[in-house]
């Protein structure tokens, strides 16, 4: 009951929130983005994350209907109960199974989905989690290689890594060959390919070129042997499976996900600089969307 209360709950803020002040509508934005915290959260601390007073989101509860903020924030906590408990299992996606025939199969494809993602980081152990983020933070230079489909993973990995670690590089940049900004590498440096079936040939290329370069190679795919003369020092293998004819990156995300966390970490307090000084930059040149808030008038 406490699921759909809230879903009640988010239908209502995110179909009225063009009608509401600017402020509750920080305050609406909040909830809909943070539904665990803010089921869990008391008031002040709900207002301080959402940049907002308190008295807002009682404002917001009076406006829904609610006697006060707990009374709204029950039922986001009543749904994080159910969620979480051990004896619910995966009971829900049992009930999809018998909802129908496209229900069954978005089933199929959800507990599909929910295994890659658990066998692929069933096999990053701590050893190789620590060896990935110990390679790429203490190279001389590290560079992240994918093409295609694949690109897509290596390009947010960079992204995200480059602000903790300057010296990771995505290759290719723009439309070339991997190997084409390989020129310079040294034994010092790293290589991380990311590759699925079918295997790129630019990306085999770049493996061969890195090894015969002498430098240290991590691979991310669902196997080590993805073509001949093909040898990483470190092998991180993924789980790809799907129900359709391509591979399914939701492990590879999630493997990726935890080497940001990592690489982030060894970075200490250099790291967090960095990271700040991307966000301080970023926000100068207006590079998010913020809602304005209308300017208080003093007397």
């Amino acid at each position: 009951m406490g699921a759909e209360v809230k879903q009640t709950i988010l239908n209502r803020l995110i179909g009225g929130i063009d009608a509401m002040s600017p402020r509750l509508r920080l305050a609406a934005k909040y909830i809909v983005d943070n539904q665990s915290a803010f089921g869990i959260d008391p008031i002040r601390t709900s207002a301080d994350k959402a940049g907002v007073s308190a008295n807002t989101f009682v404002r917001l509860a009076d406006r829904l209907g609610f006697d006060g903020f707990d009374d709204l924030r029950e039922p986001f906590r009543v749904s994080l109960l159910e969620r979480y408990d051990g004896s619910a299992g995966e009971a829900w996606l049992d009930d999809l199974s018998h909802a129908g025939a496209f229900a069954a199969d978005h089933a199929r494809t959800l507990r599909n989905e929910m295994d890659i993602v658990k066998q692929s980081l069933r096999l990053l152990t701590p050893h190789k989690a620590e060896a990935a983020a110990a390679l790429l933070t203490e190279a001389r230079n590290a560079y992240v290689t994918a093409t295609r489909s694949s690109y897509a993973l290596a390009y947010y990995f960079h992204y995200v890594a480059r602000m903790s670690l300057p010296h990771v590089h995505l290759i290719p940049r723009h439309m070339g060959s991997p190997v084409d900004e390989m020129v310079s590498v040294e034994p010092s440096d790293v290589l991380m390919a990311i590759t699925f079936p079918p295997y790129s040939a630019d990306t085999i290329d770049a493996l061969r070129l890195a090894r015969r370069s002498g430098m240290k190679v991590i691979l991310l795919s669902d196997s080590e042997l993805i073509a001949p003369a093909i040898q990483a020092d470190l092998f991180l293998k993924v789980s790809v499976q799907s129900h359709h004819s391509f591979s399914c990156y939701a492990g590879a995300m999630a493997v990726l996900d935890s080497l940001l966390h990592h690489i982030v970490t060894r970075g200490g307090k250099a790291a967090e600089l960095r990271i700040s000084r991307y966000q301080s930059l970023r926000e100068d040149f207006g590079a998010y969307w913020r809602a304005k808030l209308p300017r208080l008038r003093r007397e």
